[in-house]
């Protein structure tokens, strides 16, 4: 298996498709409750498919994208990414990207005088940012209502 990205993006048909798709495996994770693995049945396989339930998820995840009409690419976490395809990824400008690094809030490496970057940081990086973005979305909020303008 290869460790470069995978890219997909929705093609005519496709996203009725992943929409048809997702209602029926976000069916099959509804019903089952346990954290334990999950059953498929591919048509034309000759026996079932046994994967983690995770993998269910994260392919929920993608169909929901594809239902969209957006793209999705999957990266291994522990892939190092240039400077610039880790801007591209958090959409930002590389010398933003840059400045996040050098403020230690994403983890980085040097490999001769050029920095790479993990994608598994990257994504703690999202995870913390948007958690950020929440808690002052929900303390404006609580300031609105408690000044009386909502």
């Amino acid at each position: 298996m290869s460790a470069l990205p995978v890219s997909v993006v929705p093609g005519a048909g496709d996203v009725e498709l992943a929409r048809d798709a997702l209602r029926l495996v976000d069916e099959a994770l509804t019903e089952n409750t346990t954290d334990g693995p999950v059953t498929l049945t591919v048509a034309g396989a000759a026996e079932n498919v046994v994967v983690p339930k995770t993998v269910v998820g994260l392919l929920s995840r993608i169909l929901a994208n594809l239902a969209n009409g957006e793209g999705v690419a999957v990266i291994p976490v522990d892939r190092e990414l240039s400077t610039q395809k880790a801007a591209d990824m958090l959409n930002v400008s590389r010398p933003f990207l840059i400045r996040l690094l050098e403020e230690g809030r994403i983890d980085f490496r040097l490999v001769g005088t050029h920095r790479r970057v993990k994608t598994a940081s990257l994504l703690r990086y999202l995870s913390q940012d948007e958690a950020e973005r929440r808690a002052a979305a929900d303390e404006l909020s609580r300031m609105t209502k408690e000044l009386g303008f909502a």
